[in-house]
């Protein structure tokens, strides 16, 4: 067949080749089944896992928290206010020696609410508080 100068007959052996839906849907089942175990096997070996305290729970009439010394090391004794210092804390500790001793506290773990007035000793982790002068997560908590 001859074509003018304007026009050529096309050639249907080039044309894309469309993709079954099937093969799109069964690849990505596997991208997600694969991204899903492979998440999963992180978490668990990931030391900074949601919840890797590992001591036991405790709840007596005299104590409360997690029984993890590793985690919660550092303590403090005192008796439990309710409050903080400018929204550093929802709790602090009053100690001898002035509001500069005061610990300021606050836990995922105890609810310290049930300890306001009580002289407590309590075990934690300290962080860098911008205003407090030691600010603790509370872990564990025992009415002294």
């Amino acid at each position: 067949m001859k074509t003018s100068g304007f026009m050529h007959s096309i050639n249907t052996s080039n044309t894309p080749k469309l993709i079954p839906l099937s093969l799109v849907g069964g690849i990505c089942l596997i991208a997600i089944i694969v991204g899903g175990v492979s998440g999963l096997m992180l978490v668990k070996k990931s030391p900074s896992a949601i919840n890797s305290t590992k001591g036991a729970a405790v709840q007596t009439t005299t104590s409360a928290g997690v029984v993890d010394k590793k985690t919660f090391k550092d303590s403090a004794e005192g008796i439990m206010k309710e409050g903080g210092m400018e929204g550093e804390g929802n709790f602090h500790l009053e100690r001898p020696g002035g509001i500069s001793q005061n610990a300021y506290l606050t836990s995922s773990t105890v609810d310290l609410s049930k300890y306001i007035g009580k002289k407590v000793k309590v075990w934690g982790q300290t962080f860098t508080g911008q205003k407090a002068g030691w600010l603790m997560d509370v872990g564990l908590i025992e009415i002294q």
